[in-house]
């Protein structure tokens, strides 16, 4: 499959005005992301009128994000301060701490309806026929360790980012929030995020129509990230490790993960590249299926640095219509 070309956000759509806040010594607004897809999401909407940064570096697995006293200060003194409750514990405490007005600090948590997370790791999820938006409790079967403590997620799937109808609203709200930090600016933000909409409902789009018609619809993955990806788009997804990648099976559980591969008929083992491949490669090897990179878009690797949501999501596509013999 041919991936398309995208930009970030057409140049017409990043007004180049004067600046607006002055948290950053540009003189613009400061906004601290906690991790990728925010910090995409902040730049495509505040253009060259705001600072961006990622409380999580390339090649960190957000899920395991220790901040530094720098960092602490940073979610202090920024204008705008976008995380999403529940997912990074660090940030949790840093925000609390820091006692930020609502209007100057996105909790992405409330712009969207989110899953139910799975009591284990194998989920399954498809979209509720006539409502492609529509977000049904999820099945769990629960092959996660027994006694095994990951971090505490809450009873949510924090893995919104991954269905691209969920950044929109996540683009509008980011587009808010500036609009109210810096309102001099509210016609240029709203400009940029009504440009970075349109890109990711012609993603949405992409992803409708190439996966529509597959000779599978199930997918094996490093860990249980990709349910809001699953649901959107009718597949069904089998992981084997937990919400948290450090959740993995037992050698009963994986023998059992292995013996669902051979009766759906999976090709491919999905891994991820900001975590170990070796539990994935060996159910691969134990089933006779192939391996290839699902990415759950929670941060950047040093492979993807120069990569986009949009150009990521779309290799995603890729590799899910390759492994799912999609037409």
């Amino acid at each position: 499959m041919r991936r398309s070309a995208l930009l970030a956000v057409p140049a017409l759509a990043l007004v180049l005005t004067a600046c607006g806040g002055s948290g950053s010594d540009s003189g613009k607004p400061e906004v601290v992301a906690a991790f990728y897809p925010y910090a995409w999401a902040a730049e495509q909407v505040g253009g060259d009128l705001v600072d961006v940064s990622s409380l999580t570096s390339p090649g960190v697995e957000a899920h395991d994000l220790e901040l530094t006293a720098k960092q602490v200060a940073s979610v202090q003194d920024a204008d705008l301060v976008i995380y999403q409750r529940q997912f990074q514990a660090a940030v949790d405490d840093a925000v609390e701490r820091a006692g930020r007005d609502e209007g100057t600090t996105l909790d992405v948590a409330e712009t969207v309806e989110m899953l139910d997370a799975p009591e284990g790791a194998h989920t399954h999820s498809h979209a509720e026929e006539g409502d492609e938006h529509a977000h049904e409790e999820e099945e769990g079967h629960d092959h996660a360790e027994e006694g095994h403590e990951g971090h505490d997620h809450g009873d949510t799937d924090p893995h919104l980012w991954l269905d691209p109808t969920n950044m929109e609203k996540v683009v509008a709200a980011v587009a808010d929030h500036l609009s109210e930090v810096d309102p001099d600016h509210a016609d240029a933000y709203a400009a940029n995020a009504e440009a970075v909409t349109g890109q990711l409902t012609d993603l949405d789009q992409r992803f409708t129509t190439t996966l529509a018609k597959c000779e599978r619809r199930t997918i094996v993955t490093s860990h249980a990230a990709f349910a809001y990806l699953a649901h959107k788009y009718d597949l069904e997804q089998i992981s084997i490790a937990g919400i948290d990648p450090s959740n993995e099976p037992s050698a009963a559980q994986l023998a059992a993960i292995s013996d669902e591969v051979k009766e759906e008929g999976v090709t491919t083992i999905f891994t991820e590249r900001l975590v170990s491949p070796a539990v994935a490669e060996t159910v691969a090897r134990q089933t006779g299926a192939e391996t290839a990179v699902l990415d759950p878009l929670e941060g950047l690797s040093d492979e993807t640095s120069q990569e986009t949501y949009l150009t990521i999501m779309d290799a995603n596509l890729d590799a899910l219509a390759t492994a799912n013999g999609c037409a």
